[in-house]
């Protein structure tokens, strides 16, 4: 049949219903939580270049719609029938960005020639490494984060590996959880073969190999008339992690948005330099890295909804990635908290796409989403090692509606595990899982409130890792008079009576009778709180989303005895500010944080560090800080003062070759 218009988009169904079935495969056989329950795992079918054109409609992580595998398809030197390629080296192909990421691809044959790739990862429970769950901000190589398989055939012509498979199980703490989801994985690939080669019998192979391209195409064009109703210009954001290391410094992830005519271009320079620390992104520099720009395709899907997702969506976009930054790392930087620095990098893009359009985008999104996993004991004293779910926040308010509680905004299609199959699988008892009161950003469309977790552990050396622990300090910017959301807390009430307050800390220790608390980030609201209306006030403290303290002074809503006070409402309101202009309400700490540490001042930064050995670069930023922050020629204009302090710098280290940038 020829591939016009209609055949193109029943094409385009039958394929994304095979990466629907390649992703139902694979949360039905999986053995981990973190792959059967949160989905945190992606499915896609790519060209015989490596770009993807489908994906699940509604599973998994969809960071990888537009993701590109053909730099690490070429490092297989040629494909058979049977074969099943493997890898979760960041540094190879920059297609796996952390080690607990396995991906895994098998070539589909027809008529002995390549028709396309099935491809896919999940996110393993623990890959090895330092720490339990692999991950933790405090590690400061790859080396340390787990096992790294270089790409390889862990399957060919149908015969497995068993020697590469050895090493696999034998470098992690549960090898038997991870190798009942890397079983998983193959039959997720294998039914992704075959609806392929029904797919190919349906439509032909020749028509099946335009359609690729006219997916793509399609995908492209929509993109291209989404950009063109945005207007030109250039629009900056930046956004903060609350530390760029254990005890560190807040962690810059800044972006100028450029829009011309049906083009986009995101430069990411003037964010952080690589860290000491696992937040850097491998991105390879690859200018449509989709890492790098899953904000754009949150932007563009949300801004039509019809939109198909695919390597096509990029086309019109490219990315700066500056080299030796956060957000383009060199080897051998640890990446295992990439999630966090991506996350980062969405607020950012998602805000200067606000300023673009600040009637049709929506406040920020948390920015916090701690992934909890445990590694204990069971009563029969068998190591467990296990994901309880994602500690977060909702979306931020919108326009027109307030943000979803609990999930959404950056949440894509992960889910959170319940605490019944916790319970079941894990020796702990949980004594809450919910919605936390008065921790949304007040507006006239409220932000989603946060999540909170307490769970008692039962066993001694009990280890709890909380990736991507943030939002303690800097809170989820409110937009158009919103305001910001409540910051996150992380704490353990030992069985002694103590309290422990562990800040952005990861990894924390915990033994018997220790209870476990967690509370995620709020999201910012939209439009002033004065004009929320007071029926939705009061229904909000009716639920227990908001007391009637934080009702009175975030919404000037007064209640006497479960009711509305109209006269002291009235009198409140009337006495509350208007919208001050600015578009972006930042909360205090950034306020406070951004008054020393303003855009220029991060210009003379950025461009001495990048002039400075990549190995330096981290250090000379806390070396930087540590100086403005004493006030060191805090007497002098700006460019004299930094001026001064690079060159104190230099002095101070001889051997500084600061004419290198390698």
């Amino acid at each position: 049949m020829a591939i016009d218009g209609r055949n193109l988009q029943i094409l385009a169904n039958y394929c994304a219903a095979a990466a629907d079935a390649m992703a139902f495969t694979l949360m039905r056989t999986a053995h981990s939580t973190f792959v059967k329950e949160t989905e945190d795992f992606s499915c896609q079918i790519v060209s015989r270049e490596g770009m993807a054109f489908a994906s699940p409609r509604s599973f998994g992580a969809p960071w990888y719609s537009g993701i590109d595998y053909g730099p690490v398809l070429e490092l297989i030197d040629g494909y058979q029938e049977g074969d099943i390629c493997i890898t979760n080296d960041s540094y190879a192909g920059n297609v796996a960005t952390h080690s607990p990421d396995i991906h895994i691809w098998k070539p589909v044959f027809h008529n002995g020639k390549i028709a396309c790739f099935v491809v896919g990862h999940i996110h393993n429970t623990d890959v090895g490494g330092a720490v339990p769950a692999s991950l933790s901000r405090s590690l400061t190589e790859i080396v340390q984060e787990g096992i790294r398989i270089p790409p390889l055939k862990i399957i060919s012509g149908g015969v497995l590996n068993h020697e590469v498979a050895r090493i696999m199980r034998l470098n992690v703490r549960a090898p038997e959880q991870n190798w009942g989801d890397f079983n998983a994985q193959i039959a997720s690939v294998n039914i992704g073969e075959r609806k392929v080669q029904e797919i190919i019998a349906r439509f032909g192979i020749d028509d099946f190999l335009t359609g690729i391209e006219g997916i793509l195409d399609y995908a492209e064009q929509q993109a291209r008339g989404i950009i063109s109703t945005i207007p030109d210009g250039d629009y900056f954001y930046a956004d903060y992690a609350d530390e760029d290391g254990e005890g560190g410094y807040p962690c810059r992830i800044a972006v100028t948005l450029r829009v011309k005519g049906d083009c986009l271009e995101l430069d990411y320079t003037g964010s952080d330099p690589q860290l000491m620390s696992s937040l850097n992104m491998p991105t390879g520099g690859r200018e449509r890295h989709p890492l790098a720009l899953v904000g754009v395709t949150y932007v563009l899907s949300t801004l039509d909804r019809s939109l198909l997702l695919n390597a096509g969506t990029l086309r019109p976009t490219r990315a700066i990635l500056p080299p030796g930054t956060i957000m383009n790392c060199e080897a051998p930087a640890a990446v295992g908290m990439r999630s966090l620095t991506c996350a980062m990098s969405q607020i950012a893009t998602v805000g200067a796409f606000s300023l673009a359009m600040p009637e049709r985008l929506p406040a920020n999104s948390p920015g916090g989403n701690s992934i909890i996993n445990i590694r204990t004991v069971d009563g029969l004293n068998r190591s467990v090692v296990a994901s309880l779910g994602p500690v977060g926040g909702g979306a931020g308010g919108t326009p027109k509606h307030d943000g979803p509680d609990g999930s959404g905004g950056l949440s894509a299609f992960l889910k959170n595990t319940p605490i019944e199959i916790n319970e079941a699988e894990v020796p702990v008892r949980f004594l809450r899982y919910g919605l936390a009161a008065d921790s949304a950003g007040a507006g006239e469309y409220r932000g989603g409130l946060s999540t909170e977790m307490a769970f008692e552990v039962f066993a001694p050396n009990t280890t709890i890792t909380a990736r991507n622990r943030n939002r303690s300090v800097f809170s989820s910017a409110g937009a158009a008079g919103g305001r910001a959301g409540s910051t996150s807390w992380f704490r353990t009430e030992h069985a002694d009576g103590r309290i422990t307050e562990h800040g952005n800390t990861d990894v924390i220790h915990c033994g018997p009778g220790d209870v476990v608390a967690i509370k995620g980030p709020g999201a910012g609201g939209y439009g002033l709180a004065k004009n929320r209306r007071v029926q939705a006030v009061l229904h909000d403290v009716q639920c227990g989303f908001l007391t009637e303290q934080a009702a009175r002074e975030q919404y000037g809503v007064a209640l006497q005895q479960g009711e509305i006070d109209e006269v002291g409402t009235a009198r409140l309101r009337a006495a509350m500010p208007e919208h001050n202009g600015e578009h972006f309400d930042v909360g205090e700490e950034r306020r406070t944080f951004e008054a020393l540490w303003t855009r220029e001042r991060y210009q003379l930064l950025t461009a001495f560090l990048a002039q400075q050995p990549i190995v330096w670069r981290h250090f000379l930023k806390h070396q930087v800080f540590a100086a403005v922050q004493a006030g060191e020629g805090s007497e002098l204009a700006l460019e004299q003062q930094m001026s001064g302090v690079f060159t104190a710098l230099k002095q101070r280290f001889p051997g500084l070759n600061v004419s290198s940038k390698t």
